[in-house]
């Protein structure tokens, strides 16, 4: 949950030493995160990925889903094995819960994935005037 005066919290992950199986893509990703989702008591409303073939964008994926609470979402660059995440969630979704399970998925299917950086901040902070 955000602290007081804060309405949202927004967690962000730097992930390097990403190298999963090489069945495992941007569909399997979103897929994860939809899971996430789901079991934190969220409400999805869309989820899309995009695969990238290395033709135009460095080989990787983007992949996010929007919560009626945010947003949560992945991008990676396969080759040198970096995955950024990021969680936004207000009211009571607590995005922790949507972290917490990818960081444990993620890490069954990447020994190798090491967490550079995590970073929470609360969002839509209120109270007094500017």
């Amino acid at each position: 949950m955000a602290h007081d005066g804060a309405l949202g919290k927004h967690i962000f992950l730097d992930y390097t030493g990403f190298y999963p199986p090489p069945t495992f893509s941007g569909v399997e990703m979103l897929q994860l995160m939809k899971n996430a989702v789901e079991n934190s008591g969220a409400r999805e409303v869309h989820a899309h990925v995009e695969t990238f073939d290395g033709s135009v964008s460095p080989l990787g994926f983007a992949a996010v889903v929007l919560i009626d609470e945010s947003h949560v979402s992945a991008h990676c660059y396969s080759e040198r094995g970096l995955l950024a995440i990021d969680a936004f969630t207000c009211g009571e979704t607590d995005p922790d819960s949507i972290v917490s399970q990818l960081k444990a998925a993620l890490t069954e299917i990447s020994p190798t994935l090491y967490c550079r950086q995590e970073q929470c901040v609360d969002r839509f902070v209120s109270g007094g005037t500017p």
